[in-house]
Formats: C-alpha cells, structure tokens, sequence
C-alpha cells in the first residue's frame, strides 16, 4: 500500500487506553487540518498492541468521538493488532542484517541509569538466558531534521536513549517498531504529533534508515497541561471528552492552536468549525513551544 511521491498522506493514531481526551483533540485536529488544508489523505490508526491495558469497547468510543467531532477519516480504520506479522518480518530483516540483540535489563535498572540504556547487553559474552528484549543497535553519530513547527532538532540516539527495544521482554511488540512499520506501509508523508513525541523523532528516523524505508516531514505540537505541569493524559486522569460539548471542544482547540477563529463560531456545529478551519490552517501560528496550561474544565 503505497502513495505518489506528490500526494499528501496524514494519520492519527490513538491508544484505545480510554476515552479521547482535550489533549488528544489537539494532535488530531492539528494533523486533520494541515492534512486538508493540502488536500491530503487523514488516516485513522489504532495502536491496540497492548490489551491489558485496553478497556473494552474504548476503540469504538473514540471512533464516535471522532465523528461527533466532524473529523472524519479516509479509508478503514487499521489495527495494529492485526499487524503482528508484519512487525516480525521487519525484526528479523534488522536481525538479519546484525542490527538487533537481546536484552534481560531490567526497567529499574534503566531507570537507575537515568533513562538513557548504556548498552550493557551489546557488548555481553554470552546470551541471555530466559525471556528477553529485542533492543536496535544505534550509531554513534547525530540524528538531526528540520521539524515544521519547533525548527531544527537534534540527537546523539547513543547518549540521548541508548540502544531501545524493538521487542519487550513479555513479547509485545513495542511502538518504535510498529508506528514505523505502518508509517511505511501506509505510505505516510507527514506526521504532526505532540511535543511530547518530538525526543523519539530521531529514533524512527534511525529505524527508517535501518529498514530502507521513506522519511515523512514531521512536525510537533504543544503539549497541554494541567494545573500542576502535567501532559494531559489519561496516566493523570484528564477529563474525557463529552460528546455534547463537542462545538466547545473544537473551538477551544483552535483557540490553543492560536488559528484566530471569529467569535460567532464557538457555538457553530462541529462541520461548520472544522469547514471554517481547513482553508483558514497555518503552521505558522502555531506556538513553538513544549507546552501550553489549560483551562481546568478540559483537565
């Protein structure tokens, strides 16, 4: 499944860990417009790879969220859970080319040293024994682009994450791996994304390098946050979205984006903002910062 190198591809993909919530509004309005306002394809993605952290009929309440929402998607909506085989060829093409190996570190110890993996299994005499992590084998050298919004970014991977995993210890696969996989797959041109997401940027880049795959042109939101600093995020029990409240939702949303939408078009049906914001998109205004506090109401 691939795209002419002339035509835009977007994509929004949430974790069915819970309902959408304001945070999550921002990344899918922002890619939703800036994909539109080109003309452009916006592909819906759920990234369902963990299951025990997935609550039952979640996926579906985001679907809906999604269409109260006016934001509608091109095509069916993919699955990564239904994607496992093809994760696994792309592990054992990297395998094969010397560019994996395993790993029985545990997070405390990557946490002891800071986040940042000092490579310890790489260089170990023997194997591990028992279940193991599938870490990528990074270069030491500088992986910099040019983000659309926060400007040139850089990063040694060796010294600012370390070797990461590509498969966790209990077998699932992880989401460096699998976000890039289907990037490719889907034939992605361009990701906006969160703040938050801008440090592992350079991490998919390396895989995308490893795997001889497209680069997309990435750009990165602000990231919302609540009274005490903090990203909102179900982990910091931010505030479902209520579907009612979808014209609220939507217009301070732009607002955040700083779009300048008129006054008279906070109380507008959700179709009639979303068709206001597409031709009316810039990058541009966008605020190149890491983070933006909210309201209480959306936290």
């Amino acid at each position: 499944m691939t795209a002419a190198s002339d035509h835009i591809i977007g994509r929004f993909a949430p974790s069915p860990s819970g309902a959408l919530h304001f945070g999550s509004l921002l990344a899918a309005l922002a890619s939703f417009l800036d994909i539109r306002s080109r003309g452009g394809q916006w592909l819906l993605r759920m990234e369902d790879l963990d299951p025990a952290r997935e609550p039952a009929g979640a996926a579906d309440q985001i679907l809906l969220t999604l269409e109260d929402l006016a934001l509608t998607w091109d095509g069916p909506v993919l699955y990564q859970s239904q994607r496992l085989h093809a994760y696994e060829t792309a592990l054992t093409e990297l395998t094969g080319h010397d560019l994996t190996y395993p790993c029985d570190c545990s997070r405390q110890r990557v946490r002891a040293l800071g986040g940042v993996y000092d490579n310890f299994c790489r260089s170990r005499d023997t194997s591990p024994t028992g279940s193991s992590a599938i870490r990528l084998k990074l270069p030491d050298q500088e992986c910099a682009f040019d983000d659309r919004i926060q400007g040139r970014y850089s990063q040694n991977l060796r010294h600012g994450c370390g070797d990461f995993v590509l498969r966790r210890r209990d077998g699932l696969m992880a989401y460096q791996l699998a976000v890039v996989v289907d990037d490719e797959w889907q034939g992605v041109t361009d990701v906006l994304r969160g703040h938050d997401l801008l440090d592992s940027t350079p991490r998919q880049i390396a895989l995308q390098q490893a795997l001889g795959y497209q680069q997309p042109a990435y750009a990165h939101i602000p990231v919302a946050t609540n009274h005490r600093g903090q990203k909102l995020s179900k982990q910091h029990f931010a505030r479902p979205l209520q579907r009612d409240s979808a014209s609220t939702y939507l217009f301070e949303a732009l607002m955040f984006l700083r779009q300048q939408p008129p006054a008279e078009l906070r109380r507008a049906p959700p179709a009639e903002q979303v068709a206001w914001a597409i031709p009316n998109w810039d990058i541009q205004r966008v605020p190149k910062l890491a983070t933006i506090p909210v309201n209480s109401s959306f936290s």
